[in-house]
């Protein structure tokens, strides 16, 4: 995952941009996929967040925040396929925690030749990634948000 903007400044600092490269969130988020992030915003089980990956705290990373416990966010991707999330590294601390995604943009593909797959398109390509409640009895692989 690449990002800019930052956590230092005015409330437009506050804001920045980040691409999704690899495929731990899908069908939330796809590769390609840009999201709107807000920079110290609080987190609530069920957020897609951005944070330092424990081991490589120069690799930012993209999961959702499934619950708090000692020592930090458990965090899991939406793909169940894939495993780079805290059921390999554990909890999280708040403090690699870098920012709390609000927005999906998703890039126009090459396919869209017609007015209606562009209609499409331009109703999809923007989704709000708001929290998920936690419905009692239920795991917490199976809250995830559907991308459509």
């Amino acid at each position: 995952m690449r990002g800019n903007g930052g956590p230092g400044g005015g409330p437009l600092k506050r804001i920045g941009l980040a691409e999704v490269y690899n495929p731990s969130m899908t069908p939330t988020l796809r590769p390609g996929d840009r999201l709107v992030i807000k920079y110290g915003s609080g987190v609530r089980p069920g957020a897609v967040v951005v944070l330092r990956h424990p081991f490589q705290h120069d690799l930012l990373i993209v999961k959702r925040a499934v619950e708090r416990r000692p020592g930090g966010w458990w965090v899991v991707g939406d793909n169940p396929h894939v495993r780079n999330d805290s059921r390999e590294f554990g909890a999280v601390p708040d403090d690699l925690v870098v920012a709390r995604a609000w927005v999906r943009l998703r890039p126009r593909g090459g396919g869209q030749r017609s007015f209606r797959d562009a209609v499409r398109w331009a109703l999809s390509a923007v989704r709000p990634l708001v929290a998920l409640r936690a419905r009692s009895g239920s795991s917490p692989l199976s809250r995830r948000l559907r991308a459509r």
